[in-house]
Parts: C-alpha cells; sequence; structure tokens
C-alpha cells in the first residue's frame, strides 16, 4: 500500500475536521437557537398557563427575523405580547484568581533561590551538616514541589482565562437572544471572601472586562432605600425596554464568597463590594403604564375612586443581604443595618388589601427547607473562637418565617389583614449550585391556633400538580433557586418573565432555563477550531509553493529524514520512514527465507 504525503494527510485530514469543526462552533455560538431557549410567554386570553414552549421560542425567533414587522394587512408574522418584565437569572460565577495558582502565592522555583542561599552561605545554619542537609533538600524539592506547582500553575492560568470566556459566552450568548429587560447575579461573584484588596479588585476587574463586558452596575443613584415618597427606576411596557439602559445593567447580589458570612462580614469587605458591584442592600421600583383609560380610571384615587382595592400596576425589586440575618454576627452594626432595611421595606409596601404591586426578592441564601426537599440540606456551622455564624446553606426557620411574613405580608392567621394572603411576589437566589424550585405556603386551617401552624415547604411541581398553589386557605409564594452558571453545573442561565394580568389585576410570573453544557465542549470547540485553522493555513502555504515549483512532499520527507538521522545520533529511540522501514522488514523477512534450513 502506497503511504499518504503529507500534503494528502494534510488535505484529507481538513476533509473530515472541517465540516465537523464548523457543525461544532455553529452550535456553541448559537446554543440557545438549538436548545430552544426563551423567557415564557404570557399566556392568551383563554389560556391559563405561560407558554415555555413553541410559541415562546417563535416570537423569540421573530425579535431576530428582519421581516417580521409587517403591514397591517399580513398576519404571517402577528406577534404575541412579551412579558413586560425579563430578567436574566445568573448563579454563583465565582471568578477565581491568584489564590488558586501556587505560583502567586509561594513564588516561581522558590527552593532554587533557598538552594543559592545555602550553598553561598548566606544562610545561617549551626553547622555544615546542617547546611548540605538543607541543600539536599531543596535539590529534592526543586523536581517533586517547584516543577509541578509550575506546571500547575500554567494550567491554572490558562483554566482561568477559558472560564473567564466561558461564562462571557453564556451571559453574551443568552443576552443576544433572549433579549432581557433586566439582568441580575445572585451573589458569589467572586471565588473567596478572604481576599487582600489588589486580589479582589483584580477579579472585580475581570468580572466587567472579560465575564461581563458591556454591563454596568446599578447606579447608587438609583438604587435607593424604601421611603413612603419614592422615585420610579423606570417604566415597563416597551418590547425591547432598551430605551433607559437597565439591559446593559447588571443588578449584582451580594454573596457569602465575597463578603462572608455573618461571622466574617466587616465593614471593609462590605465597602469593597459596594465600590466594585453596587450597594448590598437597596430596592428598584418599575411602572407598567396602563394605556387602556378604563383601566386607569380604576385605579384607586382618594378623591374619586375611594372604593377601588386596585393600585397602578407596579414591580418593585428588593436587593437583599442575608447572610447576617441569622447569629450571631462579628458586625452587630452591619446586621442591624440590614433588619433595619428590611423594616423599611414592610413599613413601605402597600397595604395587603390592595392589588397590583409585585414584589421580587433578589438574595443569595435560600429560605429553610427541611432535609430532602433540595440538594442542600440544613447546615450550621460556627467559628470556635468567638462562636459567630461560620457556614450555613440556608437561611434558620425563624428568619425565613419572618422573611415571609414581613416582607410578603402572609399569615396563618385568617383574620389578618388581606385574610393572611399577603402580597404577590417571588423570590431568586443562589447558593444551591444544583438549583430548586420550591413553593412555602402555610395552611390556615391546621391547628387550633396561628401561632401552631408552620410553614411547609415542597418542590414547585410537586406543589402545583396537587393543587396547592392558588388554594384558599394555603398562602404562598414561590422560591426560585438559580442553577449555579459554572461549568461543573451546566453553565446554566435562568430566564424569569413576570406580566400583568388586567383581568385579576395581579402580576403572574413563569420561569425557563437556559444551561450551554458543561465548559469542555468550549475548549473541545476551540481547541479544534485552532486545529483547523493552522491545517488550513500549512494547505495554503504548500499551495502557494507547489504553485512556485516547490515539491512540498520531497522537502518534508527530508525534513523529516533529517529529524529522524539527529534522533538515532542523540539514541532518541528508533525513528524510521515509513519506505525504509517496509524495506528493512522486507530484507530481514528475504534473509530469513535464505538462511532457513531446508
Amino acid at each position: 500500500m502506497t503511504p499518504l504525503s503529507p500534503t494528502a494527510i494534510l488535505r484529507n485530514g481538513l476533509r473530515v475536521l472541517l465540516p465537523v469543526s464548523i457543525a461544532l462552533t455553529i452550535y456553541l455560538y448559537l446554543f440557545p437557537v438549538f436548545n430552544t431557549c426563551a423567557f415564557p410567554l404570557p399566556p392568551q386570553r383563554n389560556d391559563t398557563a405561560a407558554d415555555t414552549g413553541k410559541a415562546a421560542y417563535r416570537e423569540t425567533t421573530k425579535l431576530h427575523w428582519p421581516f417580521a414587522v409587517n403591514s397591517s394587512n399580513d398576519t404571517t408574522f402577528s406577534s404575541r405580547k412579551l412579558a413586560p418584565f425579563r430578567l436574566l437569572a445568573l448563579g454563583d460565577p465565582q471568578l477565581e484568581g491568584d489564590t488558586s495558582i501556587p505560583t502567586s502565592y509561594a513564588g516561581i522555583f522558590p527552593h532554587v533561590a533557598s538552594l543559592f542561599r545555602h550553598v553561598t552561605f548566606r544562610s545561617s545554619h549551626s553547622s555544615l551538616r546542617q547546611r548540605v542537609r538543607q541543600s539536599l533538600h531543596d535539590m529534592v524539592d526543586i523536581f517533586l514541589e517547584d516543577v509541578f506547582d509550575t506546571i500547575e500553575s500554567v494550567r491554572k492560568r490558562i483554566d482561568l482565562f477559558g472560564n473567564d470566556y466561558y461564562l462571557a459566552h453564556i451571559y453574551r450568548t443568552v443576552h443576544w437572544w433572549t433579549r432581557p429587560t433586566h439582568v441580575a447575579v445572585l451573589g458569589d461573584l467572586v471565588g473567596s471572601q478572604w481576599l487582600e484588596d489588589d486580589e479582589f479588585f483584580r477579579r472585580a476587574d475581570r468580572y466587567w472586562t472579560r465575564v461581563f463586558r458591556g454591563g454596568e452596575r446599578v447606579p447608587d443613584a438609583l438604587a435607593l432605600q424604601p421611603a413612603d415618597e419614592y422615585e420610579l427606576a423606570g417604566y415597563l411596557g416597551d418590547p425591547l425596554n432598551e430605551a433607559d439602559g437597565w439591559t446593559r445593567r447588571i443588578i449584582n447580589v451580594a454573596g457569602n464568597h465575597d463578603i462572608g458570612y455573618a461571622g466574617d462580614i466587616n465593614e471593609n469587605r462590605t465597602e469593597r463590594f459596594e465600590l466594585a458591584f453596587g450597594k448590598v442592600n437597596y430596592e428598584l421600583r418599575f411602572e407598567l403604564p396602563l394605556a387602556n383609560a378604563t383601566l386607569a380610571a380604576s385605579v384607586f384615587d382618594d378623591g374619586n375612586n375611594g372604593d377601588s382595592d386596585r393600585l397602578v400596576p407596579e414591580l418593585r425589586i428588593v436587593v437583599l443581604n442575608d447572610m447576617n440575618l441569622d447569629t450571631p454576627a462579628a458586625s452587630t452594626d452591619l446586621q442591624d443595618a440590614t433588619y433595619a432595611f428590611i423594616n423599611s421595606v414592610i413599613n413601605t409596601a402597600s397595604a395587603v388589601e390592595f392589588k397590583g404591586h409585585f414584589t421580587l426578592v433578589l438574595t443569595h441564601i435560600p429560605l429553610y427547607k427541611s432535609e430532602g426537599v433540595c440538594v442542600d440540606d440544613p447546615f450550621f456551622d460556627f467559628h470556635e473562637h468567638d462562636g459567630t455564624l461560620k457556614e450555613q446553606n440556608q437561611l434558620s426557620a425563624a428568619a425565613s418565617k419572618g422573611f415571609l411574613e414581613g416582607i410578603f405580608g402572609m399569615s396563618g392567621d385568617t383574620n389578618a389583614p388581606g385574610h393572611g394572603r399577603g402580597r404577590r411576589g417571588v423570590v431568586l437566589n443562589g447558593h444551591d449550585h444544583e438549583g430548586c424550585d420550591t413553593w412555602h405556603f402555610i395552611n390556615q386551617t391546621q391547628g387550633s391556633s396561628s401561632d401552631a401552624r408552620e410553614w411547609e415547604v415542597k418542590r414547585w411541581r410537586q406543589a402545583r400538580n396537587s393543587g396547592l398553589v392558588g388554594r384558599d386557605g394555603l398562602p404562598g409564594v414561590r422560591e426560585i433557586t438559580v442553577r449555579s452558571m459554572m461549568g461543573d453545573f451546566g453553565g446554566n442561565a435562568g430566564l424569569l418573565s413576570v406580566w400583568f394580568d388586567e383581568d385579576s389585576w395581579e402580576w403572574r410570573l413563569e420561569y425557563a432555563t437556559c444551561p450551554l453544557g458543561r465548559q469542555h465542549l468550549w475548549w473541545i470547540v476551540h481547541i479544534l477550531d485552532l486545529i483547523v485553522i493552522v491545517a488550513i493555513l500549512l494547505h495554503a502555504a504548500a499551495a502557494v509553493l507547489s504553485a512556485a515549483g516547490v515539491d512540498v512532499d520531497k522537502a518534508v520527507g527530508k525534513a523529516i529524514s533529517a529529524t529522524c538521522g539527529m534522533l538515532r545520533k542523540g539514541k532518541g529511540g528508533p525513528c524510521v520512514p515509513a519506505q525504509a522501514a517496509k524495506g528493512r522488514s522486507g530484507g530481514a523477512q528475504e534473509k530469513a527465507t535464505v538462511d532457513a534450513p531446508s
């Protein structure tokens, strides 16, 4: 069999690799399209449930189709209304940095410098034997520690570089395809709270210049404290909502890896987070204008419509640092500030008897759930030196109860204001990297008194299918723990749609996910693309040289032969061109045939 020439190998390799590379690259850069990602679509008037399937995907596709807007007589591209509030929710990016790179904290080949000090008598030792002994230790450590630490450091730097752009790819691609009105990152923006300020701000710089390039933090002038007389952060209703800049702003939530748990939070960690990413506690209010004059006239007004229970539709976003809700806390001042913020949220909320307002709480640590409901079970750990809170998987049951009954105004007592039904809303958080979707509710008919009634939790799908959601006597709120966007958890992005139902005069919501997959796909595609690009350049160079009269195959063969000769001289192992090896094998076989006894 005639061996293939180098140019033929290159050409045949490209025939296989090029289409594979193109197909994988198209999938990677259009993964939301292939995965049919879309924000849930509000139901039509005769429907009861939002659409998370074909209709939602079709309407998202129309946002990118240049001929979707046609004359009023053409119904081919008639569009259904998108949700006026569409939140792209991302959980726990956890940017790592120098603390994970051995050469950053140990130095490059530190034992070489130590060995040099010993052999030049610049170190102090009690005897020559000790100096020789330490020098031998350093020589061993150079090969067994420094070499491997250097290799690991190079690998880790490449890994961090790729991880930044993997996360950036998720944000950029999902944002481009789904067209959110708002974006939130639900805590653990960086990988550790135990960072020096220089390293913290280096990671913050990577966060803004690589991962969320083009994004910007919420201005302090818009991140307001709750008040009875408040300024709106914007209006909802524009299909793409691009006019006021909220599509570019990132609502950053503080996580335990950013500022620590209650036993770790201090003024310095809080201040540097707020400087880099925005405030830890604030609210945003968005109003949905009423285009229908008849509906606008039905809204509560002290002078003309005092009997109405309808308010102007409004969506309230509460950004809350809940890491220091539980005790003991290292800084009681910061904990008091958090509770003061929550109390102001409660005191400035609309009365539960009125309809039309919706509360979206963005926080990090999930509410309390009994063991087995989600992946993370209840867990608390405390510092030995002062007894302050060191770690927790969830809020305590008491903190969660105050959270639900305070912010959402729900109660197990039917005699409470609004019969204990509370306010419409939803809680979004992170922390549990696996994600979870639950329904928190309280049974107003259970027990002999409201004090004996306890909050219960079930998975959202189970609660919905069993009819618990919306049932009389079972006030509740949905909590969505967004699965992490880290590669080990599938590169997930959450898609929350919130819209206003004019018939019931209440806000409604639905949630969907858009996973990219593990980070290995991102690496494979880009490495394969690099190989293909190099192969194309080599093939093009070979074509140019052949056109100039150069025998490329012969030149490559000579280069291979020369390399093999050098290896043989250096005893680097057998390296014989294919034809020569075949000749040698044939000669040996022929000689064996001649010398064999008859």
